[in-house]
């Protein structure tokens, strides 16, 4: 290093002390600062640093210096920015790929290895792919790569198709623009599990070099072998396998929110027999800002998605609203209220939509004497129990004793044996049926709504109709989710506070209704308003129930890992022989939400 640059470090170690003292920088940042400037494996970006450093922007470096961004369980997101330990940039990715490479070289010290990638609509995605095909291939591997903006779906067969060892897939979902990610998954085309996710995060942690092979270089050397046409092909007959039979008229109408949807989800219902649809012109382009979705935020759980489509919709006389996100792996749903596509409109949650294909798939097989008791569906411990009482109207099985996350519904299907498999889902709009991939599939969903709401348009009802019969047959359930965050800078501190506050004193009710008793998965133990307790079955995880007087209405809480919040998921249900007047239990049940609500936040309002 020459004098001058001894000199400019020197300067910058000095500007930042003053920083920490004057308190525009904290000293999480400051430390993680001097390490990139200091450490020669950062050395390319000591200069983006310095010059940081120099015009003063602590704002910046401290956002992207506080921490280190983890690799979870699945992978790593957040916001894009060149430099930083707490920022997805060509560092931290390349330390991810990196990382995953290392692990999967000593899990399988013999070799050959091989890996498929794929990447969204996202700024800065395809950037990162071949960031990541590079360093792969410089570690021995074989990549396969689609060379084009495609699902993570498609990732996930892509590895089983080719038997690759793992796959990453560039996105961040459904998060919005400023981020970008990488999802990691193993050979079976699922997201890393015990022992494997603890694993790489320990690699990923302790990555100091990569070495990266140029991209075109490995694609000339056969090293990165392009493989969308057969891949989107044989995807194409894999989905083919699950439809179903029945009416196909229907007016439909798809958004594909700016992501890769349209690639995989028109194609295939085209296929299918739908020939009258429509791509929603305004969210058609593929864009990583996503200009024309509300908040820019491309997230099919989000109702306001959905407006301006069902004003367009009721113009246009369309009976079906679907959508996905940038990378389709969730799908939403809005349906006229009736028959009368020019009336009144509504969206559908993700348990609503998860008992309607259930429900349909059911009965379809039933109809057809393919039903068995080894079959199954799965859930989560946070979605609606409508599942599991239809599973039993069925006379099937239902795993619904899993954590939250894809992954673990894909482990269940690898141990129960993915044979019998019928549907799994989850709360937030994810849903896969059959088993040639390991995640939520949007595109695949599409397909089976479609069909759905042809089969009850040709007997006479809409969708909502329908899951009003549902909700006649199988008692009304009604789900609740809200996110109270904590603010202040002890936010995380008073988050596990609020969290030992639910073990040590519970509320003693929840809006109308009695606290009798709390389930905690990360204790492992029942315990009952009296203080009596026994062990309780199922995961370890930091997420706790409180159960009240009346069976199936309760909430669950669980908190951010990386943030000062905590989500509680709220359930309500009366039983099939007490509905009576449909209309009047919805809307006792939706104040029984409401006072769910107010208990919870002055419970944390109070810590």
């Amino acid at each position: 290093m020459s004098e001058n640059s001894s000199i400019d470090l020197e300067t910058c170690q000095g500007r930042i002390d003053q920083a920490v003292a004057s308190g525009e920088l904290t000293s999480s940042a400051a430390e993680n600062i001097r390490i990139w400037l200091a450490d020669p494996c950062y050395q390319e970006y000591v200069s983006q640093v310095a010059e940081h450093v120099r015009q003063g922007k602590w704002k910046v470096l401290d956002d992207v210096f506080w921490t280190v961004i983890p690799f979870g369980t699945g992978g790593r997101r957040g916001r894009m920015y060149p430099i930083g330990s707490n920022a997805i940039n060509a560092r931290t990715i390349g330390e991810s790929a990196q990382g995953l490479a290392e692990y999967v070289r000593q899990t399988k010290p013999d070799g050959p290895w091989s890996a498929a990638i794929a990447y969204d609509t996202r700024h800065r995605s395809r950037e990162f792919a071949e960031l990541c095909a590079g360093i792969l291939v410089a570690n021995g591997f074989q990549v396969y790569f689609i060379d084009d903006y495609r699902s993570t779906p498609e990732l996930s067969f892509l590895i089983r198709w080719r038997n690759c060892d793992c796959g990453i897939m560039v996105t961040a979902s459904h998060n919005p623009p400023s981020d970008n990610a990488v999802k990691v998954y193993w050979s079976n085309g699922a997201q890393l599990i015990p022992p494997h996710d603890q694993a790489v995060i320990e690699r990923v942690n302790h990555v100091k070099q990569f070495e990266v092979v140029d991209f075109a270089t490995a694609v000339e050397n056969g090293n990165v072998i392009f493989c969308r046409q057969e891949t989107d092909q044989a995807f194409m007959q894999a989905h083919l396998q699950q439809s179903i039979e029945g009416p196909r008229d229907l007016k439909i109408i798809y958004s594909p929110l700016h992501g890769v949807g349209e690639f995989n989800v028109k194609s295939l219902l085209n296929q299918v027999g739908f020939a009258d649809l429509e791509i929603y012109e305004p969210h058609r382009q593929p864009d990583g800002d996503f200009p024309n979705v509300p908040g820019h935020v491309s997230n099919p759980e989000n109702a306001e998605v959905f407006r301006e489509i069902i004003q367009h919709a009721q113009q246009v006389g369309a009976e079906l609203i679907m959508a996905s996100d940038p990378d389709c792996d969730r799908m939403g749903a809005a349906a006229p209220r009736t028959l009368d596509a020019q009336g009144d409109w509504d969206t559908f949650n993700g348990n609503q939509l998860g008992v309607l294909l259930t429900e349909f798939l059911l009965a379809d097989r039933q109809a057809r004497g393919a039903l068995s008791p080894r079959n199954y569906l799965v859930t989560t411990l946070v979605t609606t129990r409508m599942a599991n009482r239809i599973a039993e109207a069925y006379g099937v099985r239902c795993f619904s004793d899993n954590l939250v996350g894809f992954k673990w519904i894909c482990d269940v299907m690898d141990r129960e044996g993915p044979d019998d498999f019928l549907i799994g889902f989850e709360e937030s709009h994810g849903y896969l049926v059959g088993q040639y991939c390991r995640d939520k599939d949007g595109a695949v969903a599409c397909m089976l709504m479609s069909q759905l709401a042809a089969r009850v348009k040709s007997q006479g009802i809409s969708l909502h109709q329908q899951m009003d019969q549902l909700y006649l047959k199988y008692g009304y359930h009604v789900e609740g989710l809200a996110t109270i965050k904590i603010e202040g800078s002890d936010g995380m501190r008073r988050m596990s506070a609020l969290m030992d506050k639910f073990r040590s004193s519970m509320p003693t009710r929840l809006g109308d209704l009695n606290v009798v008793g709390r389930r905690d998965y990360l204790q492992g133990m029942t315990v009952t308003s009296a203080g009596d307790s026994q062990p309780l079955a199922g995961p370890t995880y930091n997420l706790v129930f409180l159960d009240t007087e009346l069976k199936g209405n309760y909430i669950a809480a669980r908190p951010s890992g990386t943030e000062p919040k905590v989500k509680f998921y709220q359930f309500a249900y009366v039983p099939p022989d007490a509905v009576g007047d449909l209309a009047a239990t919805k809307i006792k049940m939706a104040d029984r939400i409401a006072g769910y609500q107010r208990t919870l936040q002055e419970f944390a309002d109070s810590v």
